[in-house]
């Protein structure tokens, strides 16, 4: 796997690419293609979310955790599925709480890239998965490589708002420097949560965070 990453992340995340767990991961990807086993997303979208959002336009960071693991769903951005797959449930139950937030409707359109265009850093914890196996990759180092991301990020950047949606994503927590951040947690937008997601008021609250910032707030409305 050639590593295809947006020149502004290559050069603040080069550290990582040197260390040895990554040329590890990359040894271990090789070998899962070179056995025949299917993995998604596919090696060009598996750095999408850092080449739609560069690293200086950050503005908030979705944290999700690993990659849809049927075929044809994950392209590289958290809760995202391409626009001919169906919005998994999690992915809707995000659109019901934006539509109850500012009362519009969503069009139903399942691909976040326009949020990650206006600086939506859609970040799974994981960055790959084997086909029909959810977590299957969770061993391999991704985590070191996006608890780095989020690290450099909260070190270097200042007014980033980080959403943290269940108890995983809330554990990162520990990386965020929050006197110069702004942390937002909430249950995570599954079913299985029984709709405790619902009036967290997180995508109102961090445009008014944007605005206080002087920042163009994110359009959620896709």
């Amino acid at each position: 796997m050639d590593v295809k990453i947006e020149q502004s992340w290559k050069q603040a995340l080069q550290g990582e690419f040197d260390k040895p767990y990554f040329a590890a991961l990359v040894r271990f990807l090789h070998q899962e293609k070179d056995s025949g086993k299917k993995i998604y997303p596919p090696g060009s979208l598996i750095f999408k979310a850092f080449e739609l959002t560069p690293v200086d336009h950050v503005k908030v960071v979705i944290l999700g955790q690993d990659p849809y693991h049927e075929y044809g769903q994950a392209m590289g951005l958290s809760f995202s599925v391409p626009d001919n797959v169906p919005a998994p449930p999690s992915l809707k139950n995000i659109f019901k709480e934006i539509e109850d937030e500012f009362g519009f409707r969503m069009s139903g359109r399942p691909n976040l890239e326009g949020w990650a265009r206006q600086g939506v850093l859609l970040l799974n914890a994981i960055l790959t998965v084997r086909s029909g196996e959810a977590a299957s990759h969770s061993g391999i180092g991704w985590q070191q490589f996006t608890d780095a991301v989020i690290s450099y990020l909260s070190t270097n950047h200042q007014g980033i708002i980080f959403l943290l949606w269940g108890n995983y994503a809330r554990s990162k927590k520990a990386l965020i420097d929050s006197s110069k951040h702004y942390v937002l947690e909430a249950a995570h937008p599954s079913p299985l949560a029984r709709g405790a997601f619902f009036g967290c008021g997180h995508f109102k609250k961090a445009n008014e965070i944007l605005i206080s910032e002087g920042k163009t707030p994110i359009n959620w409305q896709l």
